[in-house]
């Protein structure tokens, strides 16, 4: 913080008018760019045609989870909201407010509900795995692996789902996650498929309501469509079925990640002869986290004014933390664009430098309270890549693009001569 009789710093500047098609070109590396041009952790441009704040590294993800300095709501572009995230989700929630509504979510992620998810998860791999054993074609897996999610997920929640319908859904999941960042078809694509499930959401928590379906009390959808608010009443329908999707789509969502699992056993096959115990499946699958992209930047807004390392940070400007430039920053993390799952030996890292699903605390601030989900998930998609089945990588193209959000090897990671080895619980 500069000292109090001194001038405030001049924010490092984009000289573009407006930064948007550059954004587009460069996509995960955008911002770190830009910070090692200017050598500095924050430049300001313009993004949509609005003022942007971009920011880098532990330090600056430490300010950004400072909910007196930034508030959530009406921070996304409205693309997003029309997408991904869908509107008056917990996402856009600050204050009081935000930690009862994020409430629900933690309490879903009990140690015994994601033993239960994982198991329900392990007999649709099974399955799937079974009917790959038996066909002579490729397996694509992240359309495999999306539907199998989509399986489980539903399962788990208590959510029913016909098996002629979980293409479709699994489709209209991924619609959703990628339409977010297209232009032009895609992107409207994306955003009937958000209207598409939106409405089979409000259906479900209207039946729900009114018993026309029975559902488990413990079970997702029957506590999100009977939570109560801090006035004590219900969520609206559209409210609830956007928070049935923040359970279901992110969910869905961890096929890009299981994708890039596959791509890293294939791409550092020394790393696969290791996996020897859940420990080390756990450091393998957080360094894919921390390697490979995934989300590429947490938005928020500032609530009022105020100064940060000699820097005026303006009411109402919007600010963007670069999570995959500060899960790269050689500050963090030693030899950073090295594939090295034994850093996490140390286990140095904290709430603000491994954050590729945002960082902070989970019940307080806007971490994701699906981590542990994800990383439960992950980890038996390792076990069963390494233990449950053999397969063949023929040639692919494997190159992961940077300027697509999210991110996967061109090919979507074709599996051949699948046959299955293990039936191991």
């Amino acid at each position: 913080m500069s000292d109090s009789n001194s001038l405030p710093l001049s924010i490092p500047r984009d000289t573009s008018f407006d930064s948007t098609l550059a954004l587009k070109r460069e996509g995960y590396d955008f911002i770190r760019n830009r910070c090692q041009q200017m050598n500095s952790d924050l430049f300001e441009t313009r993004l949509l045609m609005k003022p942007t704040i971009c920011i880098l590294g532990h330090e600056a993800a430490k300010m950004f989870y400072d909910e007196n300095k930034f508030q959530r709501g009406g921070a996304a572009p409205t693309r997003l909201k029309k997408t991904l995230f869908g509107q008056q989700g917990v996402q856009g929630l600050d204050g009081e407010e935000h930690r009862h509504r994020k409430a629900m979510f933690m309490n879903l992620m009990t140690k015994d509900s994601l033993d239960e998810l994982v198991q329900i998860t392990h007999s649709y791999w099974r399955a799937a795995i079974n009917d790959w054993h038996l066909s002579d074609s490729p397996v694509m897996l992240k359309e495999a692996v999306a539907e199998l999610l989509t399986q489980s997920i539903c399962h788990w929640a208590g959510v029913p789902l016909d098996d002629d319908k979980v293409k479709q859904r699994s489709h209209q999941f991924i619609h959703m996650i990628e339409g977010a960042s297209k232009v032009g078809f895609r992107h409207w694509q994306g955003r009937h498929a958000r209207r598409l499930t939106e409405r089979w959401c409000r259906n479900l928590i209207h039946q729900t309501r009114t018993n026309q379906i029975t559902a488990e009390p413990e079970k997702a959808l029957y506590k999100i469509a009977m939570h109560q608010q801090l006035d004590t009443s219900l969520l609206s329908e559209q409210v609830a079925a956007v928070e049935l999707l923040n359970v279901l789509r992110p969910t869905v969502a961890i096929t890009y990640y299981v994708v890039l699992t596959a791509l890293a056993l294939h791409q550092f096959p020394h790393e696969t002869e290791r996996l020897d115990s859940h420990m080390a499946r756990h450091r393998f699958v957080q360094e894919v986290r921390r390697f490979y992209p995934f989300f590429p930047a947490a938005v928020a807004e500032v609530k009022q004014t105020f100064e940060w390392q000699g820097y005026t940070f303006p009411q109402g400007r919007r600010v963007m933390l670069d999570l995959y430039g500060t899960n790269h920053d050689h500050r963090l993390w030693q030899n950073p664009e090295q594939f090295w799952p034994d850093r996490f030996l140390s286990n140095n890292s904290d709430e603000f430098s491994l954050i590729p699903q945002g960082g902070g605390d989970y019940w307080q601030h806007h971490r994701c309270a699906g981590e542990w989900l994800t990383l439960a998930m992950m980890e038996l998609a390792l076990k069963v890549l390494t233990q449950e089945i053999q397969y063949e990588v023929n040639s692919q193209n494997l190159f992961v693009p940077h300027n697509k959000m999210p991110t996967l090897p061109e090919s979507g990671f074709k599996l051949y001569k699948v046959r299955q080895v293990s039936t191991v619980s």
